[in-house]
Formats: structure tokens, sequence, C-alpha cells
């Protein structure tokens, strides 16, 4: 169910811009459905042991960090656009990769251990590299930097 909701979205994303089929709302709620999908499997997984805690907690603070941003930018009256960056995709990506392979070799115990534990610093590696650029991006746009290329989540 994982995977599917996970390709789904991804279809959902691809069809939205082939198609121009994007909105003002959709542009807050895709990134929120996804942060919701990603955080709730990710504590399951924590909570299993399948996934480790500092690991979940990482992509969590992460999330939150970029949710809280947002909100705050918004309650300043300087409100940023939501387009992700390349960085958040490919974590994304990794997170969505490490939590499949994660469900898989609970399922099947497939055994893959080095798989799993090479995936979860990918994860940590591009969840701190999303951060860090959320938090220079929005320094910039709160700040009112010219040419910053602001509200990349």
């Amino acid at each position: 169910m994982f995977v599917l909701a996970a390709a789904s979205d991804a279809v959902d994303g691809f069809l939205a811009r082939q198609l121009n089929l994007r909105s003002d709302l959709g542009a807050y709620l895709d990134p929120l459905a996804d942060k919701a999908l990603l955080v709730s499997i990710y504590v399951a997984m924590a909570a299993l042991n399948e996934i480790p805690v500092w690991v979940t907690i990482l992509v969590v603070s992460r999330d939150f960090l970029i949710v809280g941003g947002v909100v705050l930018s918004w309650m300043l009256g300087t409100p940023m656009p939501v387009r992700p960056s390349a960085i958040s995709k490919v974590n994304t990506l990794a997170q969505i990769t490490l939590a499949a392979v994660a469900l898989g070799d609970l399922a099947f115990t497939a055994n893959l251990g080095t798989l799993r534990v090479g995936l979860a610093w990918l994860v940590t590696a591009s969840t701190i590299a999303s951060a860090g650029f959320y938090m220079i991006d929005w320094a910039r746009h709160m700040g009112g930097a010219s040419g910053a290329p602001s509200g990349q989540v």
C-alpha cells in the first residue's frame, strides 16, 4: 500500500505538470500530504525498530522546520511560494526508498540490512542538505535578498 501511495503521488505530480493543472491550494496540500505519508511510516517503522529512531527524528524535525518556516513567513506577512528544490526531491525519493525497502524486508525477510544502512545514511545526508538549503532560502526570502530563488522546499 505504501509503494502504491508513493507511486500515485508521483503520477499525480507528473500529470499536474504535464497538463498544467497546478493550483495554489495544491501547491500547499501536496507537500503536506507527502509529509504526512512519510512521517507516519517513519514513526511506525521506528516504533518497530525497522528504521533507526535517530533517522526518524531527523526526518520529522526537517519537516517541522519546513512547515514552521512556511507558517511563520505567512504570519509575518511575507508568505513563501512553495516549490520543491532538486535536493528536496532527492531527499523525498531517498526517504520513500528507505521506507519501501524496510517494509519489503520486514514482509519478505529478504535480509536487506546492509542496503537499509546505506539508505539510512543517504536519507541522513539528503535530509541535512535539504534542511540547510531550506534555511538559507528562507533567510534570503525573509531578508528580501534580491535574486534569491525563494520558496523552494
